[in-house]
Parts: structure tokens; C-alpha cells; sequence
């Protein structure tokens, strides 16, 4: 298995910020008087800021202007900066780092495949960024996962064809993100929600390099 790069996601794969994102929006849907639950939550995952924005007001059966939507997404983000700059080393997810230095040490490149926009911000927060060899965000791209831009635009900084790179998602949409782009994939949670992944691992502190690697290579 000639694994050269390692992409992944970031919220609910290297950190869990997807309690900020909820307390995000479930604020500013109390705003608009709109009960927004953490079930409704589950629908934003992998999704853009404008999308999640406009899911919040089809719960809320609400219609708003695009300069209105725009100014209510930047108030979410604002909120959402707020929480994540509290955020420290201790919310890295368990097996995170130990998996990483395992990457490093076969001499495999790592990357960052976000939809998020604030990324560095958090990876600064975590004390991780040296970890990376490029960080592809919500800045640098325009397409939303399953759209493959990011992975593609990661593979192509480092000079990696798609058919040496793994992806690490938690989101279905990340997941045919990484197969439209002809990638390998790793599913990080529920296996009946992964499906689509090549492998699915419910965390890395269960699973070493080597293990992942002869896995994949039983599935491809």
C-alpha cells in the first residue's frame, strides 16, 4: 500500500468543535425564535456556513434577504470565535497526536481538508499547525464537499496523485468528497453512518498506522 499523503478533516477528527458550531447556531436561532436541537445539528455537518445559515431558517420557515443572511452568518461566526479561542491543547481527540507522529515517522505527508474558515485559528489554539504540510481551508476553496476541491487542491500542493492519498472524514459528504476525488477513505465514527468510507474506525486511539494501512489494503 504506497500511501504518500494523509488528508483530514478537522472538526470531529483531529478536534470536537462541533459543540461550538451548536452553540453557534442553537444562539442565533434563539435570536430569530427558532428552536434549533442538536438533532437538527447533525444536518450541518461538512456543511458551509451559508448552507448550515440556510437550514436554520428552513427549520424556522423563515425567508431573510441575502444581506440580511450575510450579516446573520457573520454573527454566528463572531459567536463561534469566541468559543474556539478558548479552546486549548486538551481537545485534541484521543489518538490524535500518537497517530500523527506515526505519519511523520513513515514519512508520510499530512494535510488539512477543511470546509472551515476559521481552521488555523483552532490548529493555532491546539498548539498542532507544525503537524501539517498544507492547510486547505474555506478560504483557499469555493466548492463545498461532496464537491472534491479541497482534497484535490491538498494533493496537488504536495505534489501527491489521488490515488496515493488517504482522507480521514466523519461526514458522509467528506466521504464522497474523497472518492469523487479517487482517494482513499477512512470513515472516523458511526459505521452505519460511514458506510461509503473504504474503512471505518470509531477513533484513533484504537488503531495504529500499520493496522489502518493492511485494512485499507483488504478494501482497495
Amino acid at each position: 500500500m504506497d500511501i504518500r499523503l494523509a488528508i483530514f478533516d478537522l472538526d470531529g477528527v483531529i478536534v470536537d468543535t462541533a459543540k461550538y458550531h451548536y452553540l453557534a447556531w442553537k444562539r442565533l436561532g434563539a435570536e430569530l425564535g427558532i428552536e434549533f436541537t442538536e438533532r437538527d445539528n447533525e444536518r450541518l455537518k461538512g456543511v458551509s456556513r451559508m448552507r448550515s445559515l440556510e437550514i436554520l431558517l428552513e427549520i424556522g420557515k423563515q425567508e431573510k434577504t441575502t444581506a440580511e443572511k450575510e450579516s446573520l452568518a457573520a454573527k454566528k461566526n463572531t459567536w463561534y470565535v469566541q468559543y474556539i479561542l478558548q479552546m486549548d491543547t486538551s481537545e485534541i481527540l484521543p489518538g490524535v497526536l500518537d497517530f500523527l507522529d506515526e505519519l511523520r515517522g513513515q514519512g508520510i505527508k499530512i494535510a488539512l481538508g477543511s470546509a472551515s474558515k476559521n481552521a488555523r485559528t483552532i490548529l493555532e489554539r491546539v498548539q498542532i499547525t507544525d503537524y501539517f504540510d498544507a492547510i486547505i481551508d474555506g478560504n483557499l476553496v469555493s466548492k463545498a464537499k461532496p464537491d472534491p476541491e479541497v482534497f484535490l487542491l491538498g494533493a496537488a500542493q504536495l505534489n501527491v496523485a489521488p490515488e496515493h492519498t488517504v482522507v480521514f472524514e466523519d461526514a458522509q459528504a467528506g466521504i464522497e468528497a474523497a472518492l469523487n476525488a479517487g482517494m482513499l477513505t477512512v470513515g472516523v465514527g458511526e459505521p452505519n453512518m460511514l458506510s461509503a468510507a473504504h474503512v471505518v474506525i470509531s477513533g484513533f486511539e484504537s488503531v495504529s498506522l500499520k493496522q489502518l494501512l493492511e485494512a485499507l489494503q483488504r478494501q482497495s
